[in-house]
């Protein structure tokens, strides 16, 4: 059967979503991180060809596949793109292949005209649109530069605060918890980890504090809070940046740190809330990795004539 493929990558996870030609959703597929910048640029491919075959194996389906559109975190950067571009059109020789960021995905899937969209996963970004389709970002540079608010911004800062504030009750609960989740048995332990490989330990210690946060820790609280107003600074500096700010504009976020927290996430929506009053806070369509396929399918359809 004649699909096209659709692929959101960061840099915890990968996800595809496979369409048939009328735009129905035959499969899903789910592997690991496949940001090149993060983890190098073989085993990012490396990881694309899993969640392909996740995809493949949750199916009896035969796939002839017309189309690919990737958005994956990291290909921003020349280089990763075109070795990411041509992986994919090696792997896919018959078919239109797509390779743009993982942001680009995410504005694609928002209503036309002026959008914003705030970011955060592992790294943290907003990216909007305005009127005349021009497209800005704030973030989204990586974790020595940006990131503010992110799942990896969430960990390093609450491995530092339990340990700055050891002695108390709630520094004291969230060290325990981030130690076991991590498998680790001191802060020694965790240096070595993170001075290796800091994408190792950062970002695994998020869902411990929003675990943490919901429980009513409140030194897991005060983390996202901050990290909340870090979040809602990104997309208030870039409706600045678009004279949008007074606007009533659309905003939505997404992310694999959102939709994880009832406390983070209305934490956010607090700030934003306050920094863009006259925003207009909604949800995604479709995931980015659903937008993506929907951008092949719209480039099978282009280069055969039909309408998208």
């Amino acid at each position: 059967m004649k699909c096209v493929l659709g692929f959101d990558g960061g840099g915890t996870k990968t996800e595809c979503v496979v369409l048939n030609e009328t735009g129905a959703i035959l499969a899903r597929g789910r592997g690991p991180a496949s940001n090149p910048t993060r983890i190098g640029v073989p085993a990012a491919l490396s990881a694309l060809t899993e969640t392909f075959n996740a995809a493949v194996s949750s199916t009896r389906i035969s796939f002839e596949v017309i189309a690919v559109c990737a958005g994956l975190a990291g290909t921003g950067r020349p280089e990763n793109h075109d070795q990411a571009l041509q992986f994919l059109k090696n792997k896919f020789p018959d078919a239109i292949v797509d390779v743009r960021t993982d942001l680009d995905l995410v504005l694609s899937a928002m209503p036309e005209g002026p959008a914003i969209v705030l970011v955060c996963g592992t790294g943290s970004a907003a990216v909007g649109r305005d009127a005349a389709g021009k497209r800005k970002r704030e973030g989204g540079l990586g974790p020595e530069n940006s990131d503010q608010g992110s799942a990896y911004d969430i960990g390093r800062a609450a491995i530092a605060a339990s340990r700055s504030e050891a002695g108390s009750a709630p520094a004291e609960e969230l060290s325990r918890q981030i130690l076991r989740h991590l498998g680790l048995s001191d802060w020694a332990e965790v240096d070595c980890q993170s001075t290796a490989h800091a994408d190792s330990v950062y970002p695994r210690v998020f869902p411990v504090v929003v675990a943490a946060a919901d429980a009513n820790n409140p030194l897991a609280q005060s983390l996202l809070l901050a990290a909340a107003e870090k979040l809602a600074a990104l997309a208030h500096r870039l409706a600045q940046s678009m004279n949008v700010d007074q606007q009533e504009i659309p905003v939505a976020q997404a992310g694999g740190a959102i939709g994880r927290s009832r406390f983070f996430d209305q934490a956010i929506e607090d700030e934003l809330r306050r920094l863009l009053p006259h925003c207009k806070l909604i949800s995604l369509r479709v995931g980015p990795a659903e937008a993506a396929a929907w951008i092949g399918l719209q480039l099978a359809q282009a280069s055969k004539g039909s309408a998208p």
